[in-house]
Formats: structure tokens, sequence, C-alpha cells
């Protein structure tokens, strides 16, 4: 791929900036702005729908390779007062999860170019060195030969005597909660700690101090490049100008004090009790005030060296979680640089476009919202599920989880993406992806190129879209049967609250509406239970915890566990550093996702799609206005771009005892899902045999509807398959008449159609 890009903005009002960010191997590159309509190329449907439009940005560009350094660390600028020369100590606690893996920086202020400064390092061989460099060329590594074991927490330290000697010392700190292992007679009086004559006095630098790496370069715009970033926890890191015993070095841990103490920095003095709010600030609680911020979105409100398993949320006892989790795959930004910007014509309508970039015969698109200014709303509102897109954004799980062929029952199908993404790490993961070091990625930003979102990529886990490039089957079909309507985004959501919906009289959600943050779940709420009209075009929607970055809402958090789920949380972990609260399933919550929609997620398969059939309700009962114009027997959606049917992927189910409103009717239900069908996790107590599509009666999707206060109704459709049946036969279809049945009542004028009397299910 020769040319790559990203916005700083996912959506715009008409009239603001949008700035564009690429990178390019060519010389130079074409700009354009294009409307993204229809992004399937399967040969069945109509086929890719991409419209120039015409704007002072088209035009030719000089290319330039922009880098990603990916990577978390902790930055300190230069103060004098780190200008350690004849007698100091440094200290850290230490938790490394990839020990053996090279060189890792932990406390430096290290000039890489002249050897010079000084800083305590994991070694080649996984122990503990303490570099020394006068930055003329001499340069002392003093070790202890003891390699660190994975998962254990250490009080690691370096120091310089007055006379010269230098000073490296490891202590395994395990208590019966804290570490990998509770009892290892092994380590019993494992401390290591090796002594060396020196005369070399460490070289001032005006780099700065670096915690989890260590500085590689100045770049021209004064950013820090660094390298040997350091995979694990690192908790109470201390900076003293007097060499300290170890006895003293142990007093300062919890209690840093006295004229000799330089630095101190307690990762838990940003705990608030609403969560970490202000995530990339590391405070000085010396007195110095040497405050530092962090780099790339290190993991937060993790548990410490201290943690006594007696508290799992952060918030309740910060003094456990003074640990931040570093990794040499982190990332937040890209950083690049901005290459161009477009002021959005002031006649755009809302919609969807692209910056779309080519070089020497390679496309890549930048996706962006444009949105309907104050005032001007249509009527119909498609709430693009953003978030859910950042979830899932650049994952690498075709190509390094074992069991992605059993999940979709094939060999999964690469796209030149997915290849790209392999070689180039750098561009950042999923939360489905691990880290290097096995931990799970709690943290996603839009902030780099997302090449799974992009017009055209097919997904591996679908037998054909997924996600952004699967709700353009239903923008298309909008369009072709001209329906004008607005697109508001996830993170407008999540910042306006009801009010980014409050205007609309109908509210669409994309296919796959998963990740949801309490103030977007508030607001859709609200939106309903004032008499909004919502259709729910997906499956697994309103499912997991999410929070965005307070400070920057590019950047989403979760943590998985008790779910279906790619990976779990440490024990003590589960809750967002971002906001404190509870994360993985809002099921856990006591928000099952029936509450809001009527429908919950069921169960999933990613072979084949099937087909719905018309139930009591829908045959002359509450739910038959919608099927008007379909015979009683059809089979609903028996085809389809996704998978050859409607009923597909993830599938959603009524539930009472979830919270499914007792006024809701099934009009329909599907049938005949294969065996690789099974219930989701969530829903099993035990693993038993016989969870299976043809065997399970509880391996299906249930099509939905119920009235709310105020003339309000929501509809749900429950399968993510769903919309790609919509262009079937040039939208002459049964699924695209039941869908217009049903937004064509909800855009009329007085109540929503009555739903169910009421009772048990």
């Amino acid at each position: 791929m020769k040319v790559l890009g990203y916005s700083k903005q996912i959506s715009v009002f008409p009239g603001e900036s949008l700035d564009v960010l690429v990178s390019c191997d060519a010389s130079r590159y074409q700009a354009d702005i294009v409307k993204l309509i229809h992004g399937d190329t399967h040969p069945d449907g109509p086929g890719e729908k991409i419209e120039p439009i015409r704007t002072h940005i088209d035009g030719e560009y000089p290319g330039r390779v922009q880098r990603i350094h990916s990577g978390s660390h902790a930055e300190v600028p230069h103060h004098d007062r780190l200008a350690l020369s004849e007698e100091w100590s440094v200290q850290v606690l230490v938790y490394a999860t990839t020990p053996a893996k090279g060189t890792q920086g932990l406390l430096t202020k290290w000039d890489h170019a002249r050897n010079a400064g000084f800083g305590l390092f994991i070694g080649e061989s996984g122990d503990i060195e303490l570099w020394v460099g006068d930055g003329e060329g001499e340069a002392q590594r003093l070790g202890t030969g003891a390699p660190l074991i994975e998962g254990l927490w250490y009080l690691v330290a370096g120091a310089r005597c007055a006379d010269g000697t230098l000073t490296v010392t490891q202590c395994p700190i395990m208590t019966a909660t804290n570490s990998r292992f509770a009892a290892a007679s092994s380590l019993a009086g494992t401390t290591a700690t090796v002594n060396a004559s020196s005369s070399l006095v460490p070289a001032v630098t005006s780099t700065p101090l670096v915690l989890a790496g260590s500085t590689e370069a100045i770049a021209e715009d004064g950013r820090t490049l660094v390298h040997r970033h350091f995979n694990g926890k690192l908790d109470r890191p201390r900076v003293h100008n007097r060499a300290l015993s170890m006895a003293e070095l142990e007093g300062h841990i919890e209690n840093p004090r006295g004229l000799a103490l330089v630095a101190a920095w307690d990762f838990q003095a940003e705990i608030t009790r609403g969560g970490i709010r202000t995530p990339r600030r590391i405070t000085d609680v010396s007195g110095n005030e040497l405050h530092g911020r962090t780099v790339n979105m290190p993991t937060r409100g993790v548990t410490g060296y201290n943690w006594r398993a007696k508290e799992q949320n952060f918030v309740h006892a910060p003094a456990e979680y003074g640990a931040i989790h570093f990794h040499d795959d982190d990332l937040d930004d890209a950083r690049w640089e901005v290459d161009f910007s477009l002021t959005v014509p002031d006649d755009l309508p809302s919609g969807l476009y692209a910056a779309r970039l080519r070089a020497e015969g390679d496309t890549d698109y930048v996706p962006f919202y444009v949105k309907a200014r104050p005032g001007q709303e249509k009527k119909i509102c498609f709430l693009a599920p953003t978030a859910s897109y950042m979830a899932y954004a650049n994952d690498h799980v075709s190509t390094t989880v074992p069991i992605a062929q059993l999940m979709t029952a094939r060999v999964p199908v690469m796209e030149q993406q997915n290849i790209v993404l392999s070689e180039h790490r750098e561009l950042g993961l999923s939360t489905y992806d691990h880290h290097s070091d096995g931990s799970g990625v709690a943290y996603s930003t839009r902030q780099r190129p997302i090449l799974n979102m992009r017009p055209g990529f097919r997904h591996w886990l679908s037998p054909s879209l997924w996600q952004f490039n699967a709700d353009l089957h239903l923008i298309d079909w909008l369009t072709e049967l001209g329906y004008a309507f607005d697109v508001v985004t996830d993170e407008d959501l999540h910042l306006r609250g009801v009010d980014a919906i409050s205007p609309y009289q109908v509210v669409l959600t994309g296919s796959h509406p998963e990740y949801y943050s309490e103030r977007m779940l508030d607001a859709v709420h609200r939106y309903t239970g004032e008499g909004g009209r919502l259709m729910y075009f997906g499956g697994n929607g309103f499912y997991w915890v999410t929070a965005y970055d307070p400070e920057d809402p590019s950047v989403i958090e979760v943590r998985k566990g008790n779910g279906s789920n790619a990976w779990k949380c440490k024990p003590g972990e589960y809750h967002l550093s971002f906001t404190g609260e509870y994360g993985t399933l809002w099921r856990h919550r006591g928000r099952a996702p029936q509450r809001l929609v009527g429908v919950g997620f069921g169960s999933e398969g990613f072979d084949v799609s099937s087909y719905f059939v018309r139930t009591g309700d829908g045959l002359g009962g509450a739910a038959d206005w919608m099927f008007e114009g379909i015979d009683k027997d059809e089979r609903i959606g028996d085809f389809g771009l996704v998978g050859g049917g409607a009923a597909g992927l993830e599938l959603d189910i009524y539930d009472a005892s979830l919270g499914t409103p007792p006024e809701t009717v099934i009009g329909a239900t599907s049938l005949d899902h294969t065996d690789v069908y099974v219930e989701v996790a969530e829903e099993l107590y035990f693993n038993i045999p016989g969870t299976g599509g043809t065997q399970n009666g509880r391996v299906r999707g249930d099509i939905t509807y119920f009235p709310t206060e105020g003339g309000g109704g929501v509809w749900s459709c429950s399968s993510i398959a769903y919309c790609g049946s919509l262009s079937h036969n040039h939208y002459n279809n049964n699924v695209s008449r039941l869908t217009r049945n049903v937004l064509d009542r909800f855009l009329q004028d007085g109540p929503a159609p009555a739903g169910a009397s009421g009772g048990d299910d």
C-alpha cells in the first residue's frame, strides 16, 4: 500500500475544517473527496458506489513517509535537579511480563547518541542492569546476573556512592496476593546485589527522564523518540541525590521524604472517585513538582505491588493501584503532521464521505461524517457505531488466533490490508488483540490509519462484510429508496448526549452497535422514553461497557471478561480507568440490551446465514402491520450478500427475564441455523453438548417491536446479516418491504402502533 491516511476529526459540520494526515511512499499522490454509498463488491449485489465530490482540495500533493512510533512510556522533562553526578540512588518497583525479550528501559536518563547519563534497565540476559556513561566514550553496565521471573514484583535500585562505588540491586517482593506466585521457596533470600568500583561520573544530559523506555533521539519537531520499551508494570519510581542503603530504599517506597529526595512519582495520585481524569499525567509527590506525562496510553487502573485482593475497584483503594502497565506496542495517536485540510462546503449534505488518496495504482480512503447544521435536521438519523469500528480497528485475529478457523468453519480469507497489518504492527491493535506480552488490549484509537474501516474491505470473520463496510448496505438502501437522512456518530452521541439525536423522528442504528458508553446508553433510553422511534438494524448491540478518554475522545477503553470475549482481565482490573465504573458487559451492570431494544445477544455463527418466518404475532396479531405486502408463508430473507441470508453472524433474542418489555411482540423468528451457530457464553452455566443451531431453540434471532411512552416505538431485526439482504432483486424483496413498512410507519405523525397487552412471556 503506497499511500495511507487518517483524519483528525471523525465528524464535522458544514463550514468546519477536516484535517487529513497522509504517509506516502511515492513522490506524489492525488487527493479528492468522495461520497460513500455502497462498499460491497459481491457480484450478486449492486457493486461499489463511490461518487466524487468537487472541493478545493482536489489535486496533487507531494508524498512523504510518516512513521508511527508505537510503545508506551512516561516522560519527565529535563530539570537541573535530575542532573545526578557524584552521589545518587534511583529505584522503582518492577513487574516484568517479558523479561527475556531483550534490553528494556525502566528508569532512564540516557542519551543514546552520546552514550551518556544513567539508567536502570533490564539487560539482554533478563537481569537488572545499571548503566552509567560519561558521554566521552566511557560507559559501564553493571548487572545482577539473576534473570527476573516473569510476573513477579521486584524492588530494583541503582546507586553511585561518593567514592565511585556503583551498586545494582533486585529484591523480590512476594505476598499472598500480589504476584504470579503466592509461595516459592526457591526465591527465599534471592536478593541480588552487585557492587563495582568505578571512576565514571554520569554526564549531564538534556534528554527527559523516561520511564519504561530509553531515549533514542529527539525529533525535529521536539518529540522524544523512545526505544527499548518495557513490557510490564512499574510502581513508585524514586530518585535521590544520595546513595541509600536497602533499608532506606524500602522506607522510601511508601514514605518518600528527606532532603535527598529529588522526585517521587506516585501514579495513584491521579486516581479520583470518578476514575483517572488525567490519564496522561504522572505526579511527583516530592514537592519538587517534576511532573510528567505518559505517551501512547499505557494501561492504568491496574493492581500494584501491594494489592491485597480485598478491593476490586481501584477508586476505593488507590494506594493498592499505584502501578501502570506499559507495553511495547501501545498506541494512542500516530502523531502525523497534517498534509491538507478540507473546509467542508456549506451546501454539502449530511452523510458519509471520504478523502480518496491515490498513488502509483494504490488507493486509500479516509472516512468521515458530515453532520446536519442545528435547526436543519431531517426526520431520519443514521447513528453510525463508530465506537464499535474503533473496537475492531486493525484487528489481527485472523493471523494470530489459532481458533479463527473453527469460529468461521472455513479458512479465513485475507485481504491486502490484513497482510499490511501483519507486517506493520506499529499501526496499532484492536480490543480483540493481545499485546506482545499476552495481556489484553484495553484501549483503541482512531488517530491512525484504520485499514478495515474502508469501502470494499471484506472482514475475515464474516462470509461477506462486517462493521463499517456492512453499514453501507443500509446507507445504500436509504439512498436508493429516496429517504433523506442525516448522520450522527457514537462520538457525537457521547459528547452531546440525547441532544445529538432528539431532533430526529426516527433513529437507525448500524449493523453492530456493540460498544456503548453510559452516556450513550442513557441518551438512547431517554430518546425512546420521550417518544423517539428507534430501528435497531443489527445484532449483539449495546453489549460492552465502554468509556471515552476524558482528555481525548478519539480513544476508547473496554475491560473484557464474563462474556463472549477475546481476552479476560486480570483479577482486580475489571474497572475502567477513565471512569472507575465496572466494565465487561452491560448485562452484568443490570442493563441488558433487552431493556433498551427488546432483544439481546443470544447466539453466533460465522458460516452461512439463514432466514426468518412469521410468528403468531406477525400473522394477524399485533405485529401484522409490519408485514403488509408479504405473503404469510414467505421465508423472509432466504437471500442476501452476507452469508446468503438475512439471519446470520450474531443473533439477538427476546428474553423477559433480562428486561424485554411486556408489550413486546415477536413478528418473526429465524430457523434452520447450522451447528456452527452456538449459544453465547454468558447464557451457559456449564459447557454441555447440544448447544448448536439444529439442537437448541435459543439459537435464533427474533424480529420484535414494542411501543414506548410518548408515542414512540422500538423495532429490532436482531441480526447482523439483515442489512445485506436489502438490495436483493434490485431492492424489491421481502426484507426491503418489511423495513420500508416499519420506517414509513415510524415517519407518520401520531403514536406508533400498539404492542402486546403485556403479561408473562
